[in-house]
């Protein structure tokens, strides 16, 4: 297993994080280069298994990076479940589809596998999480039975663990020092981040490294969170994350510096990359072949921010450093990944992408990214465009 939870050794990929963030101080190209991997996939039909499959043999293979390994694979279901963006399923707009899951999930255990974890929280309830497929008119048995041992769990409470995991963020984090999860983000060798190409109305774009924020639990981190100790069941959203109104369950680490900016835009960004620094990404995904433009989330729902429209790019990416593959699929979306606070999709926040280029986890240049597969230009949806 990685060693996640206190205590124990760090692994190897924790110790490059925190050297990475010791050196970030005035060395943002210092961050290593990566390859991701583009491919067209007009539809969620036969065709995203042969695009997968040859987006992972691009990369170098999985079996290198799975075999004989638990793999944890972090799904994006946002809240609320039953929400529907023009009558259009979530699956289209704003989830992971089911198709992109199962064939990951499939192209896994083909590759070695020990056993595969699909995870993701549910604050809205404690339903286990097939429920939630269920909910969001998707039948969980197609994912559980994509490959051998594969099981779910909601990670928004204390689950099916007997404690929360403790991840602590090399070098102390920005915000916060660590987290206390969901046992299955530790007892896991191997984490997957799938996540949807759109925009993000706190974080301007929520890809990869953005689908973390979901890995804290919301009995702890959430709203009706328990003061002294973890609230039983998970109950309202992270807004803590955005405002530092208040801190999480006593018995969790606290925040370091609570005079620090309060900004949403300053805050999110930064939770963000310490979550990622606390539980690394080793294989990122994002599914781009139907999604929605605009922000997503109640500003939205409430036309304060521009109109949604659901949309069709027809892309997958996939690499194994998120950073690197959040910045393709910016590029892909017509945004320049090197934009920070101030430019889109950043009007109204810091770049994600540069705070964890700062901190060592990976680079945004686009220059020291190498890209396989069709050109980034041939498969540009900018998202803008209907501005």
């Amino acid at each position: 297993m990685s060693g996640h939870s206190p205590g124990t050794v760090w692994s190897r990929r924790q110790i490059l994080v925190a050297a990475g963030m010791a050196l970030a101080a005035g060395k943002a190209g210092a961050a290593p280069a990566a390859r991701v991997a583009v491919a067209p996939c007009r539809n969620y039909g036969e065709g995203v298994l042969p695009a997968l499959r040859r987006m992972f043999d691009d990369l170098g293979g999985l079996e290198r990076l799975v075999a004989g390994k638990t793999v944890a694979v972090k799904i994006n279901m946002t809240n609320p479940l039953r929400a529907r963006t023009g009558h259009r399923a979530a699956w289209y707009t704003r989830w992971s589809h089911p198709a992109v899951i199962g064939t990951a999930v499939h192209l896994i255990g083909a590759a070695g596998a020990r056993k595969v974890r699909i995870l993701e929280g549910s604050w809205e309830d404690d339903n286990p999480l097939e429920e939630n497929f269920l909910q969001g008119g998707w039948d969980p048995r197609d994912l559980l039975r994509a490959a051998a041992n594969v099981e779910m769990e909601n990670t928004d409470s204390l689950g099916l663990g007997k404690k929360y995991a403790r991840l602590k963020v090399p070098g102390g984090g920005s915000i916060f020092p660590a987290f206390d999860c969901n046992h299955s983000y530790a007892d896991c060798d191997v984490l997957v981040s799938i996540a949807k190409l759109k925009e993000h109305q706190t974080a301007g774009v929520a890809l990869a490294l953005n689908n973390m924020l979901g890995i804290a639990p919301a009995t702890i981190y959430g709203d009706a969170a328990g003061i002294e100790e973890p609230a039983r069941r998970p109950n309202g959203r992270r807004t803590m994350f955005h405002t530092g109104r208040r801190q999480p369950s006593s018995t969790a680490p606290a925040e370091t510096r609570p005079d620090s900016s309060r900004d949403a835009g300053y805050r999110i960004p930064r939770v963000t990359v310490d979550l990622v620094g606390a539980r690394p990404i080793d294989l990122a995904i994002i599914d781009g072949i139907e999604t929605q433009t605009s922000t997503e989330g109640a500003a939205a729902a409430a036309g304060s921010a521009r109109a949604i429209h659901l949309v069709k790019p027809g892309v997958l990416v996939a690499g194994f450093n998120a950073v690197s593959t959040d910045a393709v699929a910016m590029a892909l979306m017509g945004f320049d990944p090197a934009a920070d606070r101030g430019t889109p999709p950043f009007e109204n926040c810091d770049s994600t992408l540069a705070l964890a280029e700062r901190a060592g986890i990976g680079s945004r240049d686009l220059g020291t990214v190498e890209v396989v597969g069709p050109p980034i230009e041939r498969l540009r949806f900018p998202f803008r465009r209907y501005v």
